[in-house]
């Protein structure tokens, strides 16, 4: 091969590799700053029985955001590649919300937990699946429903004030979330490129079963 050829090749390969790093740095950042989520209030607030109206809010905000293997599913939507990103927002909203819901209903008991925080680790795989169009983009309402159920739990046993403040955070926090990533996923998807997104998604994938190996042994 020509040296010229040779340059072309090693630019071609670099700059996937930057598209890759760029997808991947912040699921990596938010990796290394934090071990999946745990059935716990953000901000040091103790348990729900405890919880004021405020506190609520701010919980129900904090959780999506805060909650490493919950912000990651959320971020990743952006490069899935979704044909009409936008229309997702509202039934990923609502199926998320309507798991959180649910869990009011249906209370996870503490044996149960831990495999609980594996699965919603494992959606991250999932997710790389969508994305390599392994799996149909359908399955993001379901697992959105999977990552509700757990962040619902955790206000089981709240009174009826914090309780609703709770999931007005979360209809705020998850909102803003899924409104920002799905108004920046052509753009992602669009830099990235083909070869960029597959690499990423391997990573992402990785991340998802090393959080799910940590929920089960932690």
């Amino acid at each position: 091969m020509s040296r010229r050829g040779s340059t072309l090749t090693f630019s071609t390969h670099g700059a996937t590799a930057r598209k890759a790093a760029l997808a991947a740095a912040p699921l990596l950042l938010t990796a290394s700053l934090a071990a999946p989520a745990s059935a716990h209030h953000p901000f040091g607030m103790g348990d729900s029985t405890g919880l004021t109206a405020w506190q609520g809010l701010l919980s129900g905000i904090g959780h999506p955001l805060l909650g490493p293997d919950h912000l990651l599913f959320l971020l990743a939507i952006a490069f899935i590649g979704l044909r009409r990103p936008m229309a997702w927002v509202i039934p990923l909203l609502a199926v998320g919300l309507g798991g959180s819901a649910l869990s009011q209903f249906i209370p996870l008991s503490d044996a149960i937990a831990p495999w609980a925080e594996a699965l919603v680790s494992l959606s991250l795989v999932a997710e790389g699946l969508i994305a390599l169009t392994l799996l149909p983009a359908q399955w993001l309402l379901p697992l959105i429903g999977l990552h509700g159920f757990l962040l619902g739990s955790t206000i089981v046993g709240a009174e009826p004030t914090p309780l609703a403040t709770y999931f007005l955070g979360l209809l705020i926090g998850q909102g803003a979330l899924l409104l920002l990533v799905t108004a920046c996923s052509k753009g992602v998807v669009a830099k990235l490129g083909e070869q960029g997104r597959r690499l990423s998604a391997g990573i992402w994938m990785g991340i998802g079963l090393a959080f799910a190996w940590v929920a089960l042994i932690d």
